[in-house]
C-alpha cells in the first residue's frame, strides 16, 4: 500500500525547522455561532497547554463529578500546543468546577451560558499561529509568496500524520476492527476505525492529485496514454482552469458548508469551484455515506470499503482554501511566525507540508528529545 502523498504544487522545497510545542504552535477554535447567554449549559472558553482534549475532559469530569460523556466539545486539540477551545457542561456543576479545578495547565478565559451543549463538529474552523525556526530571509519571503498563492488557489485537504498514530499504522488496527463486524467499544476503537476511514480518503485524494498533475503537466495525448483514458476526456479535463480536475458524478459541497450537488457538466462546475463557493468532496466510507456517481465513482470505488459500517460515514472536502494568511519575519533569530485560518477538520501541518514540500512528522529521535 502506497503511503506517500503527492503535493499539488511544483515549487522547490523550502527549508525550515518545524516543531509542534507549546511555545511554537498555537490554535484557537472559532465557534459555529454566538452563545445565547442563557440556558442550562455552561460554556467554558479554555486555554490549555501540554494537555490533550481527552485529558482535559478527564480532569473536568474529576473536578465536577460528571460522567465524561456529559462534557461537550467541538473538536480534538493536540497535546503539544497552546490551544483555546470551548467545552460545555451542565450549569448545575459550576460551583464544584470553580472549587476543584486547580491545575495551572488549564486557564478559563471566559464563561457563557447556552441553551444547548456543544457537539462534535460545532465549530467554524481554527485560527493558527505557528513559529518556524532556522529559516533564511530569502526562504521566508518565498514561503510568504507561496502561502498567499495557496490562499487564492487552495490546497488538497489531506488528513495530517497526527491522525494515524506514532507509527502511522493505527489504520491497520482500525481496518481489523471495522471488518470484525462487532459494535464499537469506547472512543479508542472509534478513533482507530476513523483512522482507517481517513487513510482511505488520503489514498483517494493522492490518486486524484496525481491524476490532476498529469493532466496539468503533460500534453493531452501523453496524459491520455499514461492514464489509459480516452483522448476526448483528457481534453475536457485539460480545459478546466483549476488544478484539481472535476469528473462527471463528483459530489460538490457548498463551501465552507452547505448542501452537495452532483457534477453533470464538468466545465459548468469549475466556475463556483474557482470562486471558492464549492469544493469537490471525497468519501469517508461508512453506513450512510453518499457515494459519487458515474466516472467519479469509478475513481472512488477502490477506496470504498463496503464492510466499514461501524461508523456512519460522510464526505469531506477534497480541496480547501487557507484564509487570513499573515507572516512576520525576525531576521535576528531567523524565525518566521505564520498566522492563518483553516476550516474545521483541516490540519495546519498539511498546509505547512504543502508549502515545505516534505513531511513534518517528527522522527523517533525528535519525539524522545
Amino acid at each position: 500500500m502506497n503511503h506517500s502523498k503527492i503535493y499539488a504544487y511544483n515549487h522547490t522545497t523550502i527549508p525550515f525547522d518545524f516543531q509542534q510545542t507549546v511555545e511554537r504552535f498555537f490554535v484557537e477554535e472559532i465557534p459555529l455561532y454566538p452563545f445565547s447567554g442563557s440556558g442550562n449549559f455552561l460554556i467554558l472558553k479554555i486555554k490549555k497547554q501540554d494537555m490533550s482534549t481527552w485529558k482535559l475532559i478527564t480532569v473536568i469530569a474529576k473536578a465536577t463529578g460528571l460522567a465524561e460523556r456529559d462534557i461537550g466539545y467541538a473538536g480534538l486539540k493536540d497535546k503539544n500546543a497552546t490551544t483555546i477551545q470551548y467545552i460545555s457542561l451542565p450549569k448545575k456543576v459550576e460551583k464544584e468546577l470553580t472549587k476543584n479545578l486547580t491545575t495551572p495547565k488549564i486557564e478559563i478565559l471566559e464563561r457563557y451560558y447556552n441553551r444547548a451543549p456543544i457537539k462534535i463538529g460545532h465549530l467554524k474552523g481554527n485560527r493558527f499561529v505557528v513559529v518556524l525556526h532556522h529559516i533564511e530571509a530569502r526562504s521566508a519571503k518565498f514561503f510568504t509568496t507561496v502561502a498567499k498563492k495557496m490562499q487564492k488557489d487552495g490546497i488538497p485537504n489531506y488528513y495530517g500524520y497526527q491522525r494515524f498514530g506514532e507509527d502511522s499504522r493505527s489504520f491497520l488496527q482500525g481496518k481489523e476492527i471495522a471488518h470484525s463486524g462487532k459494535k464499537l467499544r469506547g472512543s479508542k476503537e472509534k478513533l482507530l476505525v476513523a483512522a482507517y476511514q481517513s487513510y482511505l480518503f488520503n489514498q483517494w485524494l493522492t490518486q486524484r492529485v496525481k491524476l490532476s498533475k498529469l493532466v496539468m503537466t503533460l500534453s493531452p495525448t501523453e496524459a491520455a496514454k499514461k492514464l489509459a483514458y480516452p483522448l476526448d476526456l483528457v481534453k475536457m479535463l485539460a480545459k478546466q482552469p483549476q488544478f484539481f480536475k472535476l469528473f462527471l458524478g463528483d459530489q460538490m459541497g457548498a463551501y465552507p458548508y452547505g448542501k452537495s450537488t452532483t457534477v453533470k457538466d464538468m466545465l459548468q462546475y469549475t466556475t463556483p469551484f474557482v470562486q471558492q463557493k464549492s469544493s469537490p468532496t471525497g468519501l469517508l466510507c461508512g453506513e450512510r455515506a453518499e457515494r459519487a456517481r458515474e466516472d467519479a465513482y469509478y475513481l472512488e470505488e477502490p477506496y470504498d470499503d463496503q464492510e466499514l459500517n461501524a461508523l456512519k460515514g460522510d464526505r469531506r472536502f477534497a480541496w480547501i482554501w487557507p484564509k487570513e494568511v499573515e507572516t512576520t519575519y525576525t531576521p535576528l533569530t531567523k524565525q518566521l511566525s505564520v498566522a492563518f485560518y483553516l476550516p474545521k477538520g483541516s490540519y495546519a501541518t498539511t498546509f505547512l507540508e504543502e508549502i515545505g514540500k516534505r513531511s513534518l512528522k517528527p522522527t523517533k529521535s525528535q519525539r524522545k528529545a
